[in-house]
C-alpha cells in the first residue's frame, strides 16, 4: 500500500512544520510487516506515538521549497477478528465507562461531532427497539449510513456533524462524525477511526488498484466494535487501520503550517495491492 500526499505552494515558502499520521500500527486485527515514510525535501524529523496510540512523524523543512511530498509505504497482514466479548447491559456499561479514561473522553461531544436536536432525536428513535448497548449502537450506525448520501465537494474539514446531518450528505469524514455524534448522544462512547479501504473486494493477487483514505466508527459496549457507515458494511479484511481519536482533528493524515505568503494546494493519491 502506498499513500502519497503533500502540498504545492503558489510560490516558494521559506519553511514548513508538519505532522503526518499515515502509518498503520499492529493491533487486534492487523500485523504490520513493513512501513516507512519518505519526506521530500529532506527534513529533520522524529517519530512518536500520540495519546491515542497513533504513530506520528513530526518534521520540519527549513529550506525554501515549492512542494512538500510525504509518501507512506506499508505491508500489512489483516488478521481474523478476535471473538467479541459478551455485550453489557446499560448499567454495566455506565460502570465500565466510569472506570475507563478513554471511554469517558469518547463519550464527550466535540465541536465536530456535536449533534443537532434532529440528529439526537433520530438516534434515540433508531435505537429504541434494541435492548442492549451493542445492538443499539449497531442499529444507530446502520441507520445513519442509510440516511446519509456520499457526496464529495459539499463539505470541508471543518464541517460539523450537525451541518452534515442537515444536508444529509458528505464524505466519509462527515458520515463518521454524524454517527459518532448520534452514538454519544444516547450514552455510548464512540471514536473516529482513520485508515484505508480497499475498494475492490474481488481484486486479484498482485493487482494494484486506486485505494482510498477512509474513516469509520467504533463504539464501546464491553469491547470496541467497528462499523463502516459510509459503505454500510462491517469492518473486515478490506479495512486497514491507522489510528483513532475523538474526531478527525485527532488523526488528520497531514497537518502543518508554513512561512510565506503563497497559497497551497493539497494533493493525495492512494494505491493498494493485494499480496495474497
Amino acid at each position: 500500500m502506498t499513500h502519497s500526499t503533500g502540498y504545492r505552494y503558489g510560490a516558494e515558502v521559506s519553511a514548513s512544520y508538519n505532522e503526518a499520521r499515515m502509518l498503520p500500527a499492529s493491533g487486534e486485527r492487523q500485523l504490520v510487516l513493513h512501513s516507512a515514510l519518505d519526506v521530500r525535501p529532506v527534513s529533520s524529523h522524529h517519530q512518536y506515538t500520540d495519546y491515542w496510540g497513533t504513530r506520528v512523524l513530526a518534521f520540519d523543512v527549513l529550506n525554501p521549497h515549492r512542494e512538500l511530498t510525504i509518501t507512506a509505504t506499508s505491508l500489512v497482514e489483516v488478521l481474523d477478528a478476535a471473538r467479541a466479548p459478551d455485550p453489557l447491559g446499560w448499567e454495566e456499561l455506565a460502570a465500565a465507562v466510569a472506570r475507563s479514561g478513554e471511554c469517558v473522553q469518547q463519550l464527550r461531544q466535540t465541536p465536530l461531532t456535536e449533534p443537532s436536536a434532529s440528529l439526537a432525536a433520530f438516534a434515540a428513535s433508531a435505537g429504541a427497539a434494541e435492548d442492549d448497548p451493542c445492538a443499539t449502537a449497531h442499529a444507530i450506525a446502520v441507520a445513519v449510513g442509510e440516511a446519509m448520501t456520499y457526496e464529495s465537494g459539499v463539505t470541508g474539514v471543518r464541517t460539523t456533524a450537525g451541518e452534515a446531518w442537515e444536508a444529509r450528505g458528505g464524505v466519509c469524514q462527515d458520515i463518521a462524525h454524524v454517527a459518532i455524534g448520534a452514538l454519544r448522544s444516547v450514552g455510548i462512547p464512540a471514536r473516529y477511526v482513520s485508515g484505508y479501504l480497499h475498494p475492490k473486494a474481488d481484486a486479484a493477487v498482485g493487482e494494484t488498484v486506486v485505494g482510498e483514505s477512509h474513516a469509520w466508527v467504533e463504539w464501546f459496549c464491553g469491547g470496541w466494535h467497528g462499523y463502516d457507515p459510509t459503505n454500510g458494511i462491517e469492518i473486515g479484511d478490506r479495512h486497514i487501520r491507522v489510528g483513532h481519536g475523538r474526531d478527525y482533528a485527532d488523526v488528520a493524515p497531514l497537518r502543518g503550517v508554513y512561512s510565506g505568503a503563497a497559497g497551497s494546494e493539497l494533493f493525495v493519491s492512494v494505491s493498494i495491492t493485494r499480496e495474497a
